[in-house]
């Protein structure tokens, strides 16, 4: 390997990084900026007598949730 062709792999090496930084960055300020769901400030997430969440609006649910009243 030459003095130019490490010279040029490590130049891409590091724009690569650099790009994939700055993406994350980018990335993340779009998603934080975004506007999220607020979960139901009426009451509490909870597991309904058919087994069906009820008060979540996410896809993702909490593990041991209590049963709805």
């Amino acid at each position: 390997m030459t003095r130019a062709e490490l010279a040029t792999g490590s130049a891409v090496f590091l724009a690569i990084v650099i790009a994939g930084t700055a993406s994350v960055k980018q990335v993340d300020r779009h998603f934080a900026a975004g506007s999220a769901p607020a979960p139901s400030t009426s009451s509490a997430a909870c597991v309904g007598e058919d087994g069906s969440w009820k008060n979540w609006i996410w896809a993702n649910v909490p593990a041991l949730s209590p049963k709805c009243e």
